[in-house]
C-alpha cells in the first residue's frame, strides 16, 4: 500500500481544515456577511467530502490489488515449501479418524508403505544409468583403440634408405 497517498490525503484534509477555521474566524468579524461565509464554508466542506469519497472509492481497489498480490505470493511460497509426501500423511491421518468414528475408508494406503520407496527407486535408476554410461564409454574407447593403426603400420620400415643428395647424384639409381 502506498503510504504517500495517505500522507497526501491527510495534508489535503489539514488544508481544508485550515480554510474552514479561517472562514469561521471571518464569520465572527461583523464586517462580513455570515450567510455568505457559511455558504463558502459549506462549499469547502463539500469539496473535502468529495475528495475523501473519491480517495476511499479508489482505496478499496488499491487494497484489493495488494491483497491479491499477497495471497498469490503466500500460496506460491507455501506450495514451493510443502513436501509432496505430506499429502500421504494427511490422507493417512484422515483415514485413521474415519476408522475411529466407525466410517468406511475412502482410500486404502498400501500396508507397509514407505514414503522413501520412490526416492530409493529414483536413486537406483540413477545408479543404473550411470553404470550403463560408464560401460558404454569403456567399450567405445576399446573400439577406438582397435580402429587406430599401430605405430609400426603407419611408418613401414625403409629397406633401401639412401640420402636424398646421393640419390640425386646417381639419378635415382642405387
Amino acid at each position: 500500500m502506498n503510504l504517500r497517498l495517505f500522507q497526501e490525503l491527510m495534508e489535503l484534509n489539514l488544508a481544508f481544515e485550515q480554510v474552514i477555521r479561517g472562514l469561521q474566524q471571518m464569520e465572527k468579524v461583523r464586517l462580513f456577511h455570515s450567510d455568505i461565509i457559511r455558504v463558502s464554508r459549506a462549499d469547502v466542506e463539500s469539496a473535502r467530502v468529495e475528495m475523501n469519497r473519491q480517495f476511499f472509492d479508489s482505496f478499496d481497489e488499491l487494497v484489493e490489488d495488494d491483497a491479491r498480490w499477497a495471497y498469490r505470493f503466500q500460496r506460491e511460497y507455501n506450495k514451493k515449501m510443502k513436501d509432496p509426501d505430506d499429502l500421504y500423511l494427511e490422507i493417512k491421518d484422515s483415514e485413521e479418524r474415519r476408522k475411529k468414528k466407525g466410517l468406511p475408508p475412502r482410500l486404502v494406503i498400501l500396508p507397509g508403505w514407505d514414503m522413501s520407496d520412490e526416492e530409493r527407486y529414483d536413486e537406483e535408476q540413477a545408479k543404473k544409468r550411470k553404470r550403463v554410461r560408464t560401460k558404454g564409454q569403456k567399450t567405445s574407447s576399446r573400439r577406438s583403440n582397435r580402429a587406430k593403426p599401430s605405430p609400426h603400420a603407419a611408418n613401414p620400415p625403409q629397406t633401401k634408405a639412401t640420402p636424398t643428395a646421393e640419390r640425386d647424384a646417381n639419378n635415382g639409381e642405387t
